[in-house]
């Protein structure tokens, strides 16, 4: 399924079953901190900021789409490796579970809380789907409903 839509002058196509980029550089997470938009919850807080780099990103894809950009940030204050790796685990299947509803071109940086160690998959699935609506990343659902290329 494939949908195109117009954001903020670019046309953007969701294709699913993507591999997650990542953002890699440092400075990257620093800028989605200080000057991106922010939502916290019980279990994470997200921040967005827009992707300067989306069209370069674009022509380098092989589908010529525009994707996110996913950063995960885990401090050891949410416990030991094998708790900082499930709070990842988590985060990733929620992001996984939404990413084909979510408008394309941002960096999105997603920092779990102490409280993501008792949550299940499902209550950060619900979670990140409240932050991504209140941060106006979720597209129109008749475009997500639609089978077909809606221009």
């Amino acid at each position: 399924m494939t949908c195109v839509t117009l954001h903020r002058g670019f046309w953007y196509i969701g294709v699913f079953g993507m591999k997650n980029i990542a953002i890699k550089e440092h400075h990257l997470y620093n800028k989605a901190f200080q000057r991106g938009k922010r939502q916290v919850g019980r279990y994470v807080a997200v921040y967005v900021l827009r992707d300067l780099a989306a069209q370069r990103l674009r022509n380098a894809h092989p589908e010529k789409i525009f994707v996110n950009r996913l950063g995960l940030s885990v401090s050891k204050k949410i416990g030991g490796a094998v708790q900082r790796n499930r709070a990842k685990r988590l985060m990733r299947a929620a992001y996984d579970t939404l990413k084909a509803e979510l408008i394309t071109g941002n960096l999105i940086v997603i920092s779990p809380r102490v409280a993501i160690l008792d949550a299940k998959s499902q209550d950060v699935a619900a979670e990140l789907k409240i932050a991504f609506s209140q941060l106006g990343l979720i597209r129109s659902q008749a475009c997500v409903n639609d089978d077909k290329t809606s221009i």
